[in-house]
């Protein structure tokens, strides 16, 4: 399949080769080799390659997982972060007109 090549701006492609020399740093700083965190993670030693190069078409998922399994912090998950989050969350859900808000009650399917 062939790939196609989409613009991303400087700001991205800085962000994604900064996150990419992190997670080798872990990876060398555990003294994982790459065959360890290609087997954990379940991908090619290529894949990792570019993921630890920068490469901005790589799935973020994928490189969110190479992330952990090598100790990369991504997002704060403090409580205080936590409990901010969901009284923000909280807030905005007061605003949305009723229509649009998540059911609080299960319907009945059971026929």
């Amino acid at each position: 399949m062939a790939r196609i090549s989409h613009p991303v701006s400087p700001h991205a492609t800085e962000a994604v080769v900064l996150l990419g020399q992190l997670i080798r740093k872990a990876r060398i700083g555990r003294r994982m080799s790459v065959t360890d965190v290609t087997t954990r993670a379940g991908i090619s030693r290529g894949l990792l390659r570019r993921i630890e190069t920068g490469d901005t078409g790589c799935t973020i998922g994928v490189v969110f997982e190479v992330a952990t399994l090598v100790g990369v912090t991504l997002f704060d998950v403090s409580q205080d972060a936590v409990a901010r989050e969901v009284a923000v969350n909280r807030e905005v859900l007061a605003l949305l007109p009723k229509a649009i808000r998540n059911p609080r009650t299960r319907a009945n399917d059971d026929f």
